[in-house]
């Protein structure tokens, strides 16, 4: 059963980024946050999913986690971004789960692994955000 969002997260979270290009959190659990994304309108030139598209998946959705992780009082802003493509995605929704590597007063990093709707993975990323006063 799906997680709902924190009652303290504001309803309008996401980013006109995000909207854009159709992101969507469908479990807000903060050990495994899950997201989905088409990938039509999400599309390089020759018809496969775009590596920036990817890289706003999971960008979103580790922000998110470290969010979550630190609650209202404090931010979590992303320091660095690494991704890794492993397979084309030409059509369907792609899956993003984030889980936590290692969560710290300062850092808090997150694996993000993509997969299309066959179940096979098209990408893992490692976002680290660093942690700052609200």
């Amino acid at each position: 059963m799906p997680h709902p969002p924190p009652d303290w997260l504001r309803q309008d979270t996401l980013s006109p980024l995000d909207d854009k290009v159709g992101v969507v959190i469908t479990d807000w659990n903060p050990d495994r946050l899950v997201a989905t994304m088409p990938v039509a309108g999400n599309e390089q030139p020759f018809g496969l999913l775009h590596g920036g598209a990817t890289c706003t998946l999971a960008e979103t959705i580790g922000s998110m986690a470290a969010a979550l992780t630190v609650g209202p009082e404090k931010l979590a802003v992303g320091v660095e971004l690494n991704v890794s493509y492993l397979r084309s995605a030409t059509a369907g929704v792609i899956t993003a789960v984030c889980t936590p590597v290692k969560r710290g007063r300062t850092l808090a990093t997150f694996l993000i692994e993509v997969s299309d709707d066959q179940g096979r993975q098209t990408a893992s990323a490692r976002l680290t955000c660093m942690i700052v006063p609200a």
